[in-house]
């Protein structure tokens, strides 16, 4: 992923960005906001922490619907092989600035292979969220100095 850069408009949506979880009952995820669901989810599967991952649109460029469910399934095998937990989503602009993107919230997958990970499926930017339930957005590209 080297040289990418992420505009500070682009860091802006990605922080507001509704990240849907479409587990039982589904819930959203914002950016730096405790999550009670998530707490839950993490004391039932006995985990303390999750990622929140797509592999749709590398680097930013929007690819076809085909593209992106096969990048999703290839994403979906490698957490099965890990023998994670995941549950669907679909991360939301809070504008209409582009199509919501089928995600992951995945359980119990640590910082450091989500970002290996991430940046498998060059990605921008994951969210992960600790034992405190709280995402936070881990930037994978450099921030440009662009406006």
């Amino acid at each position: 992923m080297s040289n990418v850069n992420v505009n500070h408009a682009t860091l802006l949506a990605y922080r507001r960005t509704h990240y849907h979880v479409h587990a039982d009952p589904p819930f959203v995820l914002h950016v730096d906001q405790f999550s009670a669901a998530l707490c839950a989810l993490h004391d039932q599967f006995g985990v303390r922490c999750s990622v929140y991952i797509t592999a749709c649109n590398p680097r930013g460029k929007a690819k076809s619907t085909a593209e992106n469910q096969a990048a999703q399934r290839a994403l979906a095998g490698d957490l099965n092989a890990l023998g994670l937990s995941f549950f669907p989503g679909i991360g939301e602009p809070d504008s209409g600035d582009w199509i919501g993107e089928p995600s992951f919230l995945v359980l119990g997958l640590e910082e450091v292979a989500a970002r290996r990970l991430g940046r498998r499926y060059e990605q921008n930017a994951i969210l992960c969220a600790g034992q405190d339930a709280v995402p936070r957005l881990v930037m994978l590209a450099d921030l440009s100095s662009e406006a």
